[in-house]
């Protein structure tokens, strides 16, 4: 039986896309275009996935009428899906961008879900890990929810020896730390917010991957944009990928190729540096691409040669 990748999405969304010809403060801007999808870093990360040919389950919620419509939306994806009713619903996230690559995001906080609900969407990764070689666990999670809540499924997924990316943010971020996720991947600002500090220069940057390494992941990516990344690593020590410059037209969603395309390489036995380089060609690739278009294997093939790779000396 292949072993598939598990994606959880606590927290999705309604994403409505509005693309405009400039984005300029205090003067209008004119709506070119204006699409919708399902979203959620888990999400993201599974239309890769399978883009990239791996067998993918996602684990998300959905509540009421902009939860309905967000469904209908999936049926689009070709990933399995496993829905977990909520009763409030669920978020709608907006994202501005013109022809320039600017963009704004603007994110509900995302519903109330009760103690119930949180037990059934760990019931329903649960049942899913015998079948598991990863678990990616992402995104935000909604107000009021246990903020161990992750750090659980970490702990779960760690007993049925499925391995786990932790891609998440502030107090759950935290406190996921504990659950000793296989491989976290913030970004700087992310990071910043962990460490409660600026990071500015290349060597706060290699501190601060020592620092989040310390707090209980075995590999810590941390995830630099159009700078690639600087990884602390349980293999190979401290590493550093350089993507090729490029025109990015849109990076939303960048990130989530990048977490998807670490974890196919690695599920394929690959080392964590070409791995890492996989990651961040597959995140570059992406940026080039308008919308939140995530790129496909041949995009990203097209990029992994011109990424560079050196390794850090402490």
């Amino acid at each position: 039986m292949s072993e598939k990748i598990l994606t959880l999405t606590v927290n999705p969304a309604l994403d409505r896309i509005v693309t405009v010809d400039r984005l300029v403060f205090e003067d209008r801007a004119y709506i070119e275009s204006t699409t919708e999808m399902a979203g959620g870093r888990g999400i993201n990360a599974a239309r890769v996935l399978v883009n990239f040919g791996v067998e993918t389950v996602a684990v998300t919620t959905s509540g009421r009428e902009t939860g309905r419509k967000m469904e209908e939306l999936l049926q689009k994806d070709t990933f399995e899906k496993d829905v977990v009713k909520i009763r409030n619903t669920i978020r709608t996230n907006l994202t501005i961008s013109d022809r320039q690559g600017l963009s704004i995001k603007l994110n509900e906080i995302g519903p109330s879900i009760s103690k119930l609900e949180q037990k059934r969407i760990a019931q329903a990764v649960e049942k899913r890990l015998p079948e598991a070689s990863w678990l990616m666990v992402c995104g935000s999670l909604p107000p009021d929810i246990d903020l161990h809540f992750y750090s659980k499924l970490l702990k779960l997924a760690a007993k049925h020896k499925v391995q786990t990316l932790l891609d998440t943010d502030g107090d759950p971020l935290l406190h996921a730390m504990e659950g000793g996720p296989t491989i976290v991947k913030p970004n700087q600002s992310e990071a910043e917010r962990l460490l409660n500090t600026a990071l500015i220069t290349r060597t706060q940057l290699i501190d601060a991957v020592q620092k989040i390494k310390s707090l209980g992941a075995k590999s810590v990516v941390l995830s630099l944009g159009s700078r690639g990344v600087i990884a602390a690593t349980f293999t190979e020590g401290i590493v550093e990928v350089i993507p090729p410059a490029i025109d990015a037209v849109c990076p939303i969603g960048a990130g989530d190729a990048m977490s998807a395309a670490i974890v196919w390489s690695l599920s394929k036995g690959n080392s964590f540096s070409e791995s890492l380089r996989w990651g961040v060609a597959a995140g570059t690739a992406s940026s080039k691409l308008p919308g939140i278009t995530m790129a496909n294997l041949e995009q990203t093939k097209e990029i992994y040669p011109h990424t560079q790779i050196t390794k850090v000396v402490v």
